[in-house]
């Protein structure tokens, strides 16, 4: 018997793509982003999420499509990867399905070209893909981030 896997459907820029559901938090409205003064390219700046700072991903930079200004109507995908937790700036959250392992195909032999992007799956409306949060940042990125948030705490205080 198979085993099942529960994932969280996104938009970004008219293409779909997941996360496991185990790895979500919740799903937010945008907010107010504050900038950081180093951090790396696809860090668009930080959230103040109830007192916890989070940095927010902006996955259009790591998959190359063309930047644009955040909307009312986009969300953040608080999420956990092994490391830290993120906000992941996206256009809209979906659906949640349920496949089975089978149905989850593995991306090693299919996208070299992508290091966030650890599985795939059909759905009647196309292909999505799975981002591997693990991925998205290194340790040195999380190290200098981690820094930086700290850094802008105390300037809040």
């Amino acid at each position: 018997m198979n085993r099942q896997e529960k994932l969280v459907v996104f938009h970004l820029d008219g293409m779909q793509f997941a996360l496991f559901l185990s790895s979500i938090e919740r799903v937010i409205h945008s907010v107010e982003i504050h900038p950081l003064e180093i951090a790396p390219d696809h860090i668009h700046g930080i959230i103040n999420l109830h007192g916890e700072f989070l940095p927010v991903v902006n996955i259009r930079n790591l998959f190359n499509l063309p930047e644009r200004e955040i909307e009312l109507s986009d969300h953040f995908i608080i999420a956990n990867s092994t490391k830290i937790k993120m906000a992941l700036w996206v256009d809209a959250v979906d659906e949640v399905v349920t496949l089975d392992d089978d149905q989850i195909e593995e991306t090693k032999n299919i996208l070299l070209e992508s290091n966030f992007v650890q599985g795939l799956f059909r759905l009647r409306n196309g292909m999505v893909l799975i981002h591997d949060l693990d991925k998205f940042l290194t340790a040195e990125q999380i190290s200098r981030l981690t820094a930086e948030i700290e850094k802008h705490k105390s300037n809040e205080k």
